[in-house]
């Protein structure tokens, strides 16, 4: 179980997170990124099977600066409700509140984000706009290809579903011809959210062979 932090960024802003450690002696550190739904109770679970697998975790609260302790469901309105508040922060802002998440791990060893949905693109973004990462790690992420052009400055892995309907095949396609340097895979049969396992379009055996790539890479790159 992890427990809730304090983090500050930049310019000042105090956010909160949640934090889980592992057991012994940490691989590295994570900074786990939320989905449009808040840091819920699946990114909170995220982050505690992320610790069990040896790394700290920490998951900032991205929307504080709109909208403090938000945790939404899967349903409509919790999908509204997680847009509207999107559209409320800046990405600036948002990028910044990141970079205070990888600073609070800073003295755990080779960090790493990993995000899904918004949080997917956000670490795309992360790695090639913030300091401080050794990898990055993006679950269907729709806003990357927007910005293939931005080179990252550390390797990057991308998930994404073969039959994500918010994610079309020529957009990855576009990614993967901008971004040659990238490790891009596309699961047959999956769509969004296909590693949530509180989403109806949870699938299993797409998230457990996204999972065994990244958590293989994760131990190349930050062990």
């Amino acid at each position: 179980m992890g427990h809730t932090v304090e983090l500050k960024a930049a310019d000042g802003f105090k956010l909160s997170g949640y934090r889980a450690e592992p057991a012994g002696r940490p691989k590295g550190a994570l900074v786990v990124l939320q989905e449009i739904f808040g840091v819920n109770h699946h990114i909170r679970a995220v982050a505690d099977r992320f610790a069990a697998e040896g790394y700290v975790a920490l998951a900032p609260a991205l929307f504080d600066r709109a909208e403090r302790n938000v945790e939404l469901g899967y349903d409509q309105t919790g999908m509204e409700r997680g847009l509207k508040l999107r559209s409320q922060v800046q990405l600036t802002d948002t990028l910044t509140d990141v970079q205070a998440g990888i600073q609070a791990l800073s003295d755990v060893g080779k960090i790493a984000t990993i995000g899904y949905c918004w949080g997917g693109s956000l670490a795309f973004l992360s790695a090639a706009r913030l300091n401080g990462l050794a990898c990055a790690i993006g679950y269907y992420g729709a806003m990357i290809a927007a910005h293939a052009g931005e080179k990252p400055k550390v390797p990057v892995l991308l998930h994404f579903g073969e039959d994500d309907h918010g994610i079309p095949l020529t957009d990855v396609e576009k990614i993967r011809q901008t971004r040659p340097e990238i490790e891009i895979h596309v699961y047959k049969g999956a769509g969004h959210g296909f590693s949530c396992d509180e989403r109806e379009s949870f699938n299993a055996t797409s998230h457990e062979a996204a999972l065994k790539r990244s958590l293989a890479f994760l131990n190349k790159h930050l062990s």
